[in-house]
């Protein structure tokens, strides 16, 4: 069992589990287009690739995945999870299995604004978002809405070029200056994270992990502490199953008042998972059984409440020929 990870970046804990789950059993390639890519020196083997929006990408990881036999496939970024997605029935065609959501809805998540939509449409509680300025200000009058808000661009990630604002002509100042820029409504709560895995044969829920989120730092979960609540399973259970996601995700949540708002979804692994798998949610193991041809059983809630994570920065040193 072999399984490629596509843009492996800093997610050195991510590419380590892989090769922890199919020790002696398969191998983990990585790629990067650098090699001052850490998470890439974890894996059984790496290969330096292209940038993704070069034409001859998705050739050069066919090509890997032919010479490495791969049987799964995966990203750990974004914007790649809807080329993965749309290429599928290519990677199908070679043998291998896009560990992922459909193109629709990794473009639906990358879209925060479209994510809000569909929020909406399907009775879910979320922040209230524009991207109509003036729609904004309307609402401003009326009282339905109040400053502060967050301006960010409506795709984006990593909480890259986000401001809070608390005034029109800071909105004003920011729309002048970018396209592409929502506002929405701050939500005053504690900030949730869940870890969830959806089987990617039966497309039942079987695994979800949830922490609080003590301190964020560029986006990421720099602090957590795990917890359970029967009512936020059930919430991200009726969640994913009517939207359709598969595979690895993770949704971010806030609680307002007892009242869960859902905020985002990365359809992917987030930077906050070696939390979940630290205490017990191996959603390596989940992916490994599944591409071998096996249903995984659930196993929701399956850990200890009050375990604490905290990040702390670590070096890779290596020495590289002229």
């Amino acid at each position: 069992m072999n399984i490629l990870i596509l843009s492996a970046g800093t997610r050195n804990k991510i590419v380590e589990y892989f090769t922890k789950t199919l020790h002696k059993k398969g191998k983990v390639i990585a790629t990067d287009m650098s090699e001052l890519a850490p998470a890439i020196y974890e894996a059984d083997k790496f290969y330096i690739v292209p940038k993704m929006t070069d034409p001859r990408y998705l050739e050069v990881i066919f090509d890997i995945c032919k010479k490495e036999e791969i049987d799964g496939v995966l990203s750990l970024i974004d914007p790649e999870l809807s080329l993965l997605a749309k290429n599928e029935k290519k990677f199908n065609e070679i043998g291998v299995k896009v560990i992922g959501s459909s193109y629709e809805l990794c473009e639906t998540s990358l879209d925060k604004f479209e994510m809000y939509l569909w929020l909406t449409k399907n009775g879910y509680k979320c922040a209230k978002s524009y991207m109509n300025k003036d729609d904004f200000y309307k609402d401003i009058d009326n009282g339905s809405i109040t400053y502060p808000v967050f301006v960010k661009p409506a795709k984006g990630s990593a909480s890259i070029a986000i401001s809070k604002v608390y005034d029109k002509e800071t909105v004003e100042l920011l729309f002048a200056h970018d396209e592409g820029l929502m506002i929405q409504e701050y939500l005053n709560g504690q900030e949730i994270g869940a870890d969830v895995y959806i089987d990617m044969i039966s497309s039942e829920v079987v695994s979800i992990f949830t922490k609080k989120k003590l301190k964020m730092r560029a986006g990421e979960t720099d602090k957590a502490v795990s917890f359970k609540d029967d009512k936020l399973f059930d919430l991200i259970k009726s969640f994913v199953s009517e939207a359709g996601y598969r595979g690895q995700i993770d949704i971010d949540i806030f609680d307002i008042d007892g009242e869960y708002y859902i905020s985002e979804v990365n359809p992917r692994f987030g930077g906050g998972y070696p939390h979940a798998y630290e205490c017990g949610c191996d959603h390596m193991k989940l992916i490994d059984n599944n591409l071998e041809g096996n249903c995984n059983e659930p196993e929701i809630g399956r850990y200890k409440s009050d375990i604490y994570m905290m990040k702390y920065n670590e070096i890779c040193i290596k020495s590289f020929e002229v």
